[in-house]
């Protein structure tokens, strides 16, 4: 039998491979995406899409359909002594360049589902119900074998097989975990209850703070609830949540997924492998869920990625671009197992026994990573920040910057009312947006970035800035 050949292979099909696996298709790359599981995730596991993810779902077209099922939540309260002492949103309303400054409360499942309905509409759905039982390197390509007696060529592979990675494993790759001993349970579900229920973040100050309510989409909730014990009952979890809430009581009319998991925290010592073989999501860093902050940074991951990719087989551009891949995201995961760290340690421990309230001012000061705006690459002006979104017209219809961008291309936006005549490559789009109102122009009458010239990376961060004066040395060094 002849080997299937590809552009990427990916394995795993959670939600970071998914990713991997569309945005591929989106930029026209040939992909297979293998799993051991029969079907998609149908509950549980994580509950939130931050700020940044929002803005990168606009980038991938995916936005519109994800949206509406989820329920916006940028609250984290505190509730102690029978009342909630703090009610705190700074950190979200003072993004700016936002247009969402929320979590979208929204399971893990639906992206899943979403991403695994449109590959199955071209021709990389998953490979279901399949292993992968071996990876060989060669000169200039990949085999990867699989539980089916099946063999696949591919340029490169991606490792999205979860914290038990097989690709990571094959690579021996370290990946040294650090327990904190610290173990939750986890329940969905729909309750009944005299407390009110208000669609925030609420963090329980009881001894400590064990408890924890997030609002769901629909009509569920969930409840984290630290047990520092592996043996324990769905009881035993229950009588701490009606411990934490007093006076008020609260019972389950439904279940839909209860768990528990057990604290753990590494980065893979590498995300690149042999100049063929990715790591990413939870294969090459895992960390507790305080801060909502896996997923994310799973979905980060492939978006940072798969561009890239793009360019070196697409577009002939160096596969020195491939190596930035690690430079740029390990140091991002190192600073969530940071924040995450700190945030459950302080649900535990507390020098003046104000866990609770600890809690949220970890989350204020670590507001970065948990929004995800203030994630960057590189540390000087604007290069390697987020692009700012901006509410722009086209004559008299209004828009945004991130509804013009395409996951697929560069975009380099013009700010200025001259007219300018370029020659760029067809991986590069061309926006200008002028000053005034125009009938048939893009135009704004606020920007902060007025009379520069911002080329855009694919993942809508910046790649390099000039003023407008200069955009030809811009592009000269750009292209060259």
């Amino acid at each position: 039998m002849s080997a299937q050949e590809v552009d990427i292979v990916v394995v795993g099909a959670g939600p970071v491979g998914l990713m991997c696996a569309y945005l591929a298709q989106h930029c026209g790359l040939s992909t297979a995406i293998i799993d051991k599981s029969d079907k998609p995730l149908a509950v549980g596991r994580a509950d939130a899409l931050n700020a940044r993810t929002l803005q990168l779902l606009e980038v991938a077209n995916l936005f519109d359909e994800l949206y509406p099922l989820g329920k916006p939540c940028n609250t984290s309260s505190v509730w102690a002594d029978g009342k909630f002492i703090s009610r705190q949103s700074t950190w979200w309303d003072s993004l700016e360049g936002c247009f969402h400054k929320h979590f979208l409360m929204l399971g893990q499942s639906f992206v899943e589902n979403l991403l695994d309905s449109k590959l199955k509409k071209t021709e990389s759905a998953v490979k279901r119900s399949t292993s992968v039982m071996n990876v060989e390197i060669n000169a200039d390509k990949c085999l990867t074998t699989l539980s089916n007696g099946e063999t696949i060529k591919s340029s490169y592979v991606i490792g999205a097989d979860g914290s038990r990675s097989f690709v990571r494993d094959h690579f021996k790759v370290g990946f040294e975990i650090v327990r904190p001993q610290i173990v939750w349970a986890v329940i969905d579900g729909i309750v009944e209850t005299d407390f009110e229920k208000v669609p925030e973040i609420i963090v329980f100050q009881a001894e400590t703070s064990d408890v924890a309510w997030i609002p769901r989409e629909g009509n569920i909730d969930r409840f984290y609830i630290r047990m520092d014990t592996k043996d324990f009952s769905f009881e035993d979890a229950l009588e701490k949540i009606n411990r934490a809430i007093r006076p008020h009581t609260l019972k389950f009319k439904e279940v839909v997924w209860f768990s528990q998991f057990s604290v753990k925290e590494s980065v893979a010592e590498k995300f690149f492998v042999e100049d063929r073989v990715f790591l990413t999501g939870d294969a090459s860093h895992v960390h507790s869920v305080n801060g909502g902050q896996g997923l994310n940074t799973g979905l980060a991951d492939a978006f940072n990625l798969m561009w890239k990719l793009n360019m070196v087989l697409k577009h002939g551009a160096s596969t020195d671009l491939l190596h930035s891949f690690e430079g740029e995201r390990k140091p991002v995961a190192q600073s969530v197992i940071e924040s995450s760290g700190e945030l459950v340690r302080s649900t535990k421990y507390s020098q003046n026994g104000t866990h609770a309230q600890d809690y949220v001012n970890i989350v204020q000061k670590r507001a970065g990573n948990i929004t995800g705006m203030g994630i960057r690459y590189g540390e000087l002006g604007l290069r390697g920040t987020r692009l700012y979104d901006l509410e722009i017209f086209c004559g008299p219809l209004k828009t945004r910057i991130y509804s013009l961008l395409d996951y697929a291309r560069y975009t380099l936006l013009i700010f200025s009312d001259d007219k300018i005549n370029l020659n760029l490559p067809e991986y590069v789009n061309i926006i200008q947006i002028k000053s005034h109102k125009n009938q048939s122009d893009y135009w704004t009458k606020e920007s902060p970035y007025y009379n520069q010239a911002i080329l855009v990376r694919p993942d809508s961060y910046i790649e390099t800035s000039v003023t407008v004066d200069k955009i030809e040395s811009l592009l000269t060094h750009f292209l060259n």
